[in-house]
């Protein structure tokens, strides 16, 4: 198929599907899952050999370690948890039909704002298959169509998990074309074109693939792109809390695009806590690029000399997605507040401190989707959050920011209606005339 008639499909299904009832939509979802638990065996089979290819790549040095880590289906409880966000979705409030506004502009003449799906999506996201079904998941429980585009390297997975959609989606009144994927990056540029079609692209990767995708379509993007967070160890910090939170930041899920990065260090803690700080560090197999402030306070641990080396400037622009992690030291609130928002890529940043007035200051100074106090950064997540799953995490401004979950999948219209005898015209009102009224109505769902 073509990507016009790719897209022409998505379009159709998605005005199709309209009048569909959210319960309808939940049954897609329980068949859907059903469906996946049928196939497990077939899908992680398939996972086995796209490892089986991305290992050759890796040791050929053609793709990162923490790429292939994030292909692995079948590495921990991920395979339950993407089945369970099938369910935790299916279970949240529907998104839809919501009133956010409601005005009584004259007798009888009443304005709502009711939230309604954007349209169709156009998702592309690079290794890790289980964004197949968690976008699938959140699209049809928020009422929008969906084109899939994973990377390569897990075709033979996504294939397998589109074709256990498809069958789910074919037990239902949801046409099977609502949830589409594609395989070829051909395809992925010839859909960016099709604006009559396609009404949002949501690019989860690298900064160069997002910024390549915004720089080649008129479609919206909601980007998001490298996940370049930081911890800062405030002059209150608490050995312990910076201990526990350092620690799982980085080493929880090293490749995940909300593990941190760097780690700033206020200069009063540089001979008491961050030693102890460096040293779980080190323990836990982090590699750390140090200032020289904090490579010299730690040149007495054990195997400091494995384990620590000088920072190059660029480290504290680089997405590591592995146990490794830049440390700098600052004078302050102030400079660790100015270094986050001139290194960071907006996405979350934690502060370990006591002090309220520091933990107000950094909360609402730092420009990102997710300021956090004497917590992990690898709580940002939809799942944690309580959004069942996400789509990504938007590190943007406009629409939805932070993890995106069914709120961020629609946007409203105004819904007018009249019930005077002989309906209203613009034409009555005016000097002279009669005037609006603007009365609040409390509605929470539009009455028609």
């Amino acid at each position: 198929m073509s990507a016009v008639a790719i897209a022409r499909a998505a379009k159709s299904a998605f005005d199709k599907s309209q009048l569909i009832s959210a319960s309808e939509r939940i049954d897609a979802l329980c068949e859907i899952k059903n469906q996946l638990e049928s196939m497990k065996d077939a899908v992680l089979a398939a996972n086995a050999e796209d490892l089986r290819a991305a290992r050759e790549e890796v040791d050929a040095g053609r793709m990162s370690e923490s790429l292939l880590k994030r292909l692995d289906l079948g590495r921990g409880d991920k395979w339950d948890s993407m089945l369970q966000g099938i369910s935790d979705v299916a279970n949240l409030p529907d998104p839809n039909g919501k009133v956010t506004y409601a005005s009584e502009l004259d007798d009888g003449l009443e304005l709502y704002r009711v939230s309604c799906p954007i349209g169709v999506l156009l998702v592309i996201f690079e290794a890790r298959p289980e964004v197949v079904v968690n976008i699938a998941a959140l699209a049809i429980k928020s009422g929008n169509a969906a084109i899939l585009k994973g990377g390569k390297e897990s075709n033979g997975t996504t294939k397998l998990l589109a074709q256990a959609i498809a069958a789910g989606l074919s037990k239902t009144s949801l046409p099977e074309t609502y949830i589409q994927t594609i395989q070829t990056r051909a395809e992925v540029s010839s859909l960016l074109k099709l604006d009559q079609y396609i009404d949002l692209v949501i690019p989860r990767g690298s900064n160069s693939l997002v910024r390549d995708i915004q720089n080649n379509t008129r479609i919206p993007v909601m980007g998001h792109a490298d996940g370049l967070c930081h911890v800062y160890l405030d002059e209150t910090a608490d050995l312990q809390k910076a201990i526990r939170v350092v620690v799982d930041s980085k080493t929880d899920y090293p490749s995940a695009c909300n593990s941190t990065e760097t780690l700033i260090v206020h200069e009063s803690l540089v001979t008491t806590v961050w030693p102890e700080v460096a040293k779980a560090l080190i323990n836990s197999k982090v590699k750390l690029l140090c200032d020289g402030t904090t490579l010299s306070s730690i040149s007495a641990l054990p195997d400091v000399d494995l384990y620590a080396r000088p920072a190059q400037e660029s480290d504290y622009d680089t997405e590591h997605l592995d146990l490794v992690l830049s440390v700098i030291t600052v004078p302050s609130l102030q400079a660790a507040m100015q270094f986050i928002n001139t290194h960071s890529s907006h996405h979350t940043d934690s502060i370990v401190s006591e002090s309220e007035p520091s933990i107000s200051a950094f909360c609402r100074g730092i420009d990102s989707a997710g300021t956090f106090v004497n917590a992990s950064t690898r709580f940002a997540d939809g799942f944690r959050y309580g959004f069942g799953t996400e789509v990504g995490i938007s590190t943007g401004k406009i629409h939805a920011r932070g993890p995106v979950g069914l709120e961020g999948l629609v946007v409203y219209k105004y819904m007018l209606r009249s019930k005077a005898d002989g309906g209203h015209i613009v034409g009555d009102f005016g000097t002279g005339k009669k005037q609006y009224k603007h009365a609040p109505i409390n509605a929470e769902q539009v009455p028609f």
